[in-house]
């Protein structure tokens, strides 16, 4: 084996909350290791969070274009040119990754590129890119490997070599009928997305519904939306078969009995975390059932001084939710008591309208058998949205029976993505509805729908 080198924080893999905490450590004047496979950045810079918003935000504009009757030319028919719609997400991409590495390099740590795993605790065996073995010992070692796109048990799925998120923001053509299996976020980001460069799209959903943690009158809209673009969404059907190969042609078999042929098949039905074959159980890191590894609030794994980030210990699979986990480390590491309890964590789905949600919804409230008060305010009330002609979609507010606390809000509107901080801030700092209610907004914005919204909420018994 390798000489060992001694390192007080080792890190494998470079996502979020890991880079963050080791260019942090290192600049502190700590002996810091980052391995890393080559994705410098993480995946949301690479192939995630950065690459999509840039896809649709193209598809925005597209959109837009082809939309606009008050041009009275042929917008209408304008076609998309894929190869420059490639180009323009590699150079969002490209810069970010610059950043990274020049961020990487000022702050001292020692960056090993190659695959890494486990051959005991806190040490690791890396294969480095170039054919090189290096091993590396830490005092402290991170796990921040993330996750990966899960493939379904459908026969000759793998055969057909479907597309997921990854390949398909790398397309230089465009899909004449893509077919999407998933109605998740990921999978509807993208069937907008192409659909709006000009797709044929078909969505297949499971269950019965998309996005199926939101409430049903969310998803209600959600689906009249994507239908009113022209996207074929099935739900309550299942792939049973696979045919064919993605980019040429490809069918799915569903198991109501009907088929759908299209060129592409793009995957996205859920996520994996990375922890096959990495040697964990030499490092005495234990997982879950679902093969997460097992964090306590702290963050600890079960092995001493071994720590995880991010989605592959369970952490919500936000780049925002492993940010936190940075925090998190960093107060565990100076001795503060910060935990992962009672996180507050927004998120939002980039369709359009917007998708953001922060705190229960009324469906979470019924289930934990929660009395609330609840208010909804339609888009169209808003004379933001009047004059940008975004009135689709609404606002709803969740408030404790008991009391005036704000328990949740769900916004599927305009800048949804934006709006919802406000909403989170009046709960961090634990204010009640009427300090929203009440707050001089700017007019005419988006968020002064907050006033009108939080004046519908029924006054408590």
């Amino acid at each position: 084996m390798s000489t060992i080198e001694q390192f007080e924080y080792v890190f494998l893999g470079g996502g979020k909350g890991g880079k963050t905490l080791a260019m942090e450590l290192a600049k502190s004047g700590k002996r810091v290791a980052v391995v890393e496979e080559g994705m410098i950045g993480g995946s949301c810079i690479n192939v995630a969070c950065i690459p999509s918003k840039a896809l649709i935000q193209t598809a925005r504009i597209m959109h837009a274009v082809q939309s606009a009757d008050i041009l009275k030319g042929k917008a209408h028919e304008a076609k998309v040119d894929m190869t420059q719609v490639h180009r323009r997400v590699r150079e969002v991409v490209d810069g970010m990754v610059d950043i990274n590495a020049k961020a990487f390099e000022a702050s001292g740590f020692d960056l090993i590129l190659g695959t890494g795993h486990f051959v005991g605790p806190r040490r690791i065996q890396v294969t480095m890119n170039d054919g090189r073995e290096r091993v590396v010992e830490g005092e402290h070692v991170f796990i921040n490997t993330g996750t990966y796109a899960a493939i379904p048990d459908i026969p000759g799925l793998r055969d057909a070599a479907p597309m997921t998120h990854v390949e398909a923001l790398e397309l230089e053509s465009l899909p004449e009928h893509l077919i999407v299996i998933g109605g998740g976020y990921i999978g509807l980001e993208m069937a907008q997305a192409f659909r709006r460069l000009g797709s044929n799209v078909t969505v297949v959903q499971e269950a019965p519904r998309v996005a199926m943690r939101e409430d049903t009158d969310v998803t209600d809209a959600i689906e009249s939306v994507l239908a009113n673009e022209g996207i074929d969404v099935r739900v309550s059907v299942k792939p049973s078969q696979v045919s064919g190969r993605s980019g040429q042609s490809v069918t799915v078999e569903l198991n109501d009995g009907s088929h759908i042929t299209g060129t592409h098949l793009l995957v996205a039905t859920g996520r994996v975390p990375r922890t096959a074959g990495i040697g964990l159980d030499l490092a005495g890191v234990a997982l879950d059932e679902r093969g997460f590894i097992k964090v306590d609030e702290r963050l600890a794994t079960s092995a001493p001084n071994t720590w995880a980030i991010g989605e592959v210990a369970g952490t919500p699979m936000f780049t925002h939710a492993s940010f936190d986990d940075y925090r998190v480390l960093k107060s565990q590491l100076a001795g503060g008591n910060l935990t992962t309890r009672d996180r507050v964590i927004p998120y939002a789905m980039f369709i359009e309208p917007e998708l953001a949600r922060v705190g229960i919804n009324e469906s979470d409230a019924q289930r934990q058998g929660i009395a609330v008060r609840v208010a909804k305010l339609p888009m169209a009330s808003i004379p933001r949205a009047r004059t940008t002609g975004d009135t689709h979609g609404f606002m709803k507010a969740i408030v404790d029976t008991q009391s005036d606390r704000i328990l949740g809000f769900t916004m599927l509107g305009s800048n949804a993505g934006e709006v919802v901080a406000t909403v989170q801030m009046a709960m961090l700092g634990n204010l009640p509805y009427t300090a929203v209610r009440d707050a001089i907004l700017s007019h005419p914005t988006i968020a002064e729908g907050l006033n009108m919204l939080f004046a519908k909420i029924p006054e408590s018994a």
